[in-house]
Order: C-alpha cells, then sequence, then structure tokens
C-alpha cells in the first residue's frame, strides 16, 4: 500500500494527530514517520490545525471537591489499628497494596518509555529526524513532491532537496519564496538549484524568517530576487511550511 499517496497520507496524518490512529497501524504510520519528510510534514500541518482549535476552548476547571476526592484517596493514613505501632509495621507498609501497586506503575511506566522512546534515555542511535527545524514540502501543479526545504530553528541554512529534477526555462532562475500567515506580501528567501539539492545561506535566522510563515512557493524570475522585490512570475510550485517541535 502506497501510504504517501496524497489523500491517504492525509487522512493517515489527521488521524494520528488526533490519536485515534491506533494499533498496528499507528505503529506503521509511525516507522513512515521516521523514514518519510513527507509524512512529518503531513502531521506537523495538521498538529497546527488541531492546536488552534484547541486554543478556542475555554478551559475548565474541575470542582472543590473532586481534588478534595482525589487528596482523601491517595494522601489520607488509615486509622491506627493500634495505639503502639508493631515494630514490623514498616514491613507491612512496605509490602502493602499502595506501595506495591505504585511500585507496579513506575516500572510499567519506564518499560513502556523504553519501548515507545528509547532515545530519551540515549539507548538507541540518533535517528535522521529533525531537531527543531522549520520544514517545507513543495508539490507541483499534480499535486506531487518536488522541492523538500528544511532549515534548523536558529539556523542560518536552508537544506534543499529535489525529490524531482526541476525544469527551469532559459535565462530565469528557481526563486523560493515565503508567504505570510497573515495574507502579507511574500517575501524571497534563496535561489534553488535546478536538480540535486544541498544548502543554501539564508538572510537571517529560520526563527526570524519562518516564524509567521505558513507556505513556501517558487517562481521562475530573470534573476535572484533583491530584498524587499515581489514576485513577478506565477509559482509553479508551492506547499506548507511547518515548524517541528
Amino acid at each position: 500500500m502506497n501510504y504517501l499517496q496524497p489523500e491517504r497520507l492525509d487522512r493517515l496524518a489527521r488521524e494520528y494527530a488526533l490519536g485515534t490512529l491506533a494499533g498496528g497501524a499507528r505503529r506503521r504510520f509511525e516507522r513512515l514517520l521516521r523514514q518519510s519528510p513527507a509524512a512529518m510534514v503531513a502531521v506537523g500541518v495538521w498538529q497546527e490545525r488541531l492546536a488552534k482549535l484547541a486554543d478556542s476552548v475555554p478551559p475548565l476547571a474541575p470542582r472543590a471537591s473532586v481534588w478534595q476526592g482525589l487528596e482523601s484517596r491517595l494522601f489520607t493514613a488509615p486509622a491506627a489499628a493500634s495505639a503502639r505501632p508493631s515494630p514490623w509495621r514498616w514491613l507491612a507498609d512496605l509490602l502493602s497494596a499502595r506501595t506495591l501497586g505504585s511500585a507496579l506503575a513506575g516500572v510499567f511506566l519506564c518499560v513502556l518509555v523504553l519501548r515507545l522512546q528509547p532515545g530519551l534515555v540515549g539507548l538507541e542511535p540518533q535517528r535522521e529526524t529533525l531537531p527543531a527545524s522549520y520544514v517545507g514540502l513543495l508539490l507541483d501543479a499534480g499535486g506531487q513532491p518536488a522541492v523538500l526545504a528544511s532549515s534548523r530553528r536558529h539556523g542560518r541554512q536552508l537544506t534543499v532537496k529535489l525529490l524531482r529534477p526541476l525544469v527551469v526555462p532559459s535565462g530565469t532562475v528557481a526563486q523560493l519564496w515565503a508567504l505570510p500567515r497573515d495574507g502579507g506580501a511574500a517575501f524571497p528567501v534563496a535561489v534553488l538549484p535546478p536538480q540535486g539539492g544541498g544548502a543554501v545561506a539564508l538572510p537571517d535566522t529560520s526563527e526570524k524568517l519562518f516564524s509567521a510563515v505558513g507556505r513556501l512557493a517558487v517562481s521562475f524570475e530573470p534573476a535572484p530576487a533583491a530584498p524587499g522585490a515581489v514576485p513577478t512570475a506565477p509559482f509553479v510550485l508551492s506547499g506548507h511550511c511547518v515548524k517541528l517541535w
């Protein structure tokens, strides 16, 4: 099954972000996330969408009786069996159901963390994932992935990978533009190589350039765009720009 087919990938990313993707399907999708930047971008897009919905829901404070009930069950000691405690009381407390249950819960939690996220404690080699990065996946007119662009949050370089050769008309350059979420004017970022990929310098840190950017796009321009320039040709590639952290 081709999980990278756009409609299928979007559906899986939505269910993963919502937490409704479970069992074997979730494990297979997590393996795909470790291998596919396109899947990471799709999940990032849905996480941003859902975060906006969560921000619009007012917080609901629990009733005081809820906290009182929790404190009573968790922290209130049982009545003493006698006025003089037994010398073996410490052993009885150690082997009580509450103590053993807490210990087992702690062991279970540690095992679960080590199984699902071994990298948190350094028990697996570092994966080729992007730590605190901005990532853009640009699609062509047919909806097929064409360019992957990424940069670390405070970096000044943009790593570009062309997923397919970019046919740049003679006498033009492939200019990458950033489009702010608020609908402001697009501003130039870098000129893309026609094939392969590489690292290109950014005019500022990624955090300052992309923190308010929702999409990236490419147009064929007669020359590299200067600061403050605007696109003079239609976009031939475009896609979401998301933050991964």
